[in-house]
């Protein structure tokens, strides 16, 4: 069983999210709506995967520090530049908010088993590193 945790402050992310997991029958999820309370839900909960509002990267840096061995990957509506910074921050990718439910538990069993998740569309063109 994968543990994942979702730290999201819009509400109607955060339960989308948490329902798309749960769904898939393999992955146990502990949401929460702020960063400073996603340091504790991690040190309690110990994830596999943290995904992270793209706002977070204060709180990426923390636990790169605090949690080495947790992936996390950023949440974003758009992708875009988000990309970039985040792989240099320390992620493991990017998921798109908007990412089909049937597909995100893949991508979040991708990160956990150490892989990198992008959104294609993000980076068609671009250079992220």
């Amino acid at each position: 069983m994968l543990r994942v945790v979702v730290v999201d402050d819009d509400a109607s992310i955060r339960s989308g999210l948490e329902r798309a997991l749960t769904a898939a029958g393999d992955i146990e999820v502990v949401a929460t709506a702020t960063g400073a309370k996603a340091i504790d839900v991690v040190a309690l909960h110990r994830p596999d995967v943290v995904l992270l509002d793209q706002s977070g990267f204060t709180v990426l840096r923390e636990l790169r520090r605090e949690a080495p061995r947790t992936k996390v990957a950023m949440l974003t509506a758009s992708g875009g530049d988000a990309v970039a910074t985040a792989l240099r921050a320390g992620a493991a990718g990017v998921v798109l908010t908007d990412t089909a439910p049937e597909q995100l538990a893949q991508l979040v069993r991708t990160v956990a088993a150490g892989g990198v998740v992008l959104p294609p569309r993000s980076v068609r063109g671009r250079r992220v590193w």
